[in-house]
């Protein structure tokens, strides 16, 4: 059984990838499912349509494989963070849609939590900040909305998870409620600190303890997914968030190793070892993954908009009619012009943190046109990543440009411009990787830990696979003035919302 397949149950799409021993790919499937919006601000998915879609992806990877249940050794799951699930224990009935990531509609719960004076204890305990973001305010508004369930909560017939435990519960067949630390660790609920449910917490936000699921380390033997869904039962042992997963199929195991993730957003984790790092800068302190028992930290920083402002210059402007024309039309911009696009569509995220801001152009000129779009779009791209980067450098004392190791994934990485600018502008390296799909491998890598057809962290960090290394270009001079460029304009952004 030299096969794992792994579930990379994402926002918009399900997908599942099955790996060889020697972590080449053998297959592939996907499927998109619907999104909803019942309000502004509101984002949902029907549960249901995650569950047929994992299980449909599945057994489509497995059949373009050639496998059956019994060539796999076991089933690694990675999943959209913080999106909530609730459910009837005794029916396995969602009592809502899922709450997505992306939601807004907790914003006045999370102004009351601050209003009361609590964010310092729960920042001090999680790790996060007080946001919507977040999972813990998302259970509370499912309990007090959805008629009886609060009363059903306490009686301890609803169960709560993220959708890794979701997925968990159900390939079981309802016999397993557990989750792993990294995906703990994004709930509100969790003190990173003890590697426990904080009663403090579930208190502050109103959840019930009988709610929760069991916190396993990343890569552990979660237990077995039921013989009728793949014709054999199958070993589930590994589970970690998408943006741990990928920290860990880049390999990015000793500390001062960082990977930034460029899908929708943009979501980049610096390995801080064993000690969890303050931030001082609004990055978040969360656990990069867990093994024999053993947290290890990461400061996280998150951008909002990355490769959606690339499809706002497709599907909103018109200006492109694929992402990869991109790069050359911003390669003919004029040098002359200094134009800046503060991305704010759904408000900022790390370092600022503002939800109420709006995006920005700033330094048109007459002669702006497609190719000085761009141009301000990918670079919007690098100068948010170049924001995080100096926080982290700024909260961790270990850190120096000589010290981090950038390693970069995700659609957006396929442009050579935007890499190249990246580097150009961090001044430092940007490693580029022969696998992309370092998610799903991730989530691989642990399930294969645990069933043992992958090596321990050390062995598997030397199958790490550079494609191309984009080395720094840019003079120092032309890296301070556009660094000083977008910060007034970021300046400028953040002061409209003080003007309203």
């Amino acid at each position: 059984m030299s096969f794992v397949l792994a579930v990379d149950q994402g926002t918009t799409s399900s997908r599942a990838m099955v790996f060889r021993s020697d972590i080449s790919i053998a297959a592939v499937a996907q499927q998109e499912f619907p999104q909803h919006f019942p309000a502004s601000g509101w984002v949902e998915h029907e549960p249901e349509d995650i569950w047929t879609s994992t299980i449909m992806t599945c057994r489509d990877a497995l059949e373009r494989a050639g496998l059956k249940a019994k060539d796999v050794a076991a089933i690694g799951i990675t999943n959209q963070r913080e999106t909530t699930v609730v459910w009837d224990r005794a029916t396995g009935q969602a009592v809502h849609r899922a709450i997505v990531w992306q939601d807004r509609r907790t914003a006045d719960i999370c102004a009351k939590l601050k209003g009361e004076g609590l964010e310092p204890i729960i920042s001090q305990k999680t790790g996060l900040i007080i946001d919507p973001y977040f999972s813990g305010t998302k259970v509370a508004w499912i309990l007090d909305h959805v008629p009886g369930a609060r009363e059903r909560a306490d009686r301890g017939e609803l169960m709560f998870g993220t959708v890794d435990c979701y997925l968990l519960w159900r390939l079981t067949g309802g016999k397993v409620h557990a989750t792993d630390a990294t995906n703990a660790s994004r709930t509100l609920l969790f003190n990173i600190h003890s590697g426990e449910w904080d009663d403090e917490l579930l208190k502050i936000l109103r959840v019930p303890r009988s709610m929760l699921p069991e916190v396993k380390d990343s890569s552990a033997y979660f237990g077995e997914a039921t013989p009728e869904l793949f014709g054999g039962s199958i070993a589930i042992c590994g589970i970690a968030g998408d943006q741990q997963a990928a920290t860990i199929g880049q390999a990015c195991f000793t500390p001062g190793m960082m990977k930034s993730t460029y899908g929708t957003g943009c979501f980049a984790l610096l390995n801080t070892g064993s000690t969890p790092v303050k931030s001082n800068n609004k990055l978040l302190t969360t656990i990069a993954y867990q093994l024999d028992g053993v947290r290890t930290y990461a400061l996280e920083g998150s951008i909002f908009v990355a490769g959606s402002a690339v499809q706002w210059l497709r599907d909103g402007l018109g200006i492109i009619k694929h992402a990869a024309e991109t790069g050359p039309l911003a390669d003919k911009s004029d040098s002359l012009q200094s134009v800046y696009l503060v991305p704010a569509f759904v408000g900022m995220g790390a370092p600022y943190w503002n939800p109420r801001v709006r995006g920005a152009l700033f330094g048109l000129t007459r002669n702006t046109g497609p190719a000085e779009l761009a141009h301000a779009v990918l670079e919007s791209v690098c100068y948010q990543t170049y924001d995080l980067w100096a926080a982290m450098r700024a909260d961790w004392p270990d850190a120096s440009a000589a010290t981090i190791v950038l390693r970069v994934d995700g659609g957006m990485t396929a442009s050579d411009w935007t890499m190249q600018r990246l580097a150009d502008l961090l001044d430092a390296p940007v490693d580029r990787p022969m696998i992309q799909e370092t998610t799903a491998l991730g989530a691989a890598y642990l399930a294969g830990l645990k069933a043992g057809v992958y090596p321990e962290p050390e062995k598997f960090a030397d199958n790490w696979r550079l494609e191309h290394r984009f080395r720094p270009a840019m003079s120092a001079a032309t890296r301070a003035r556009k660094l000083a460029g977008w910060a007034r304009a970021v300046k400028g952004v953040l002061a409209s919302d003080e003007g309203e």
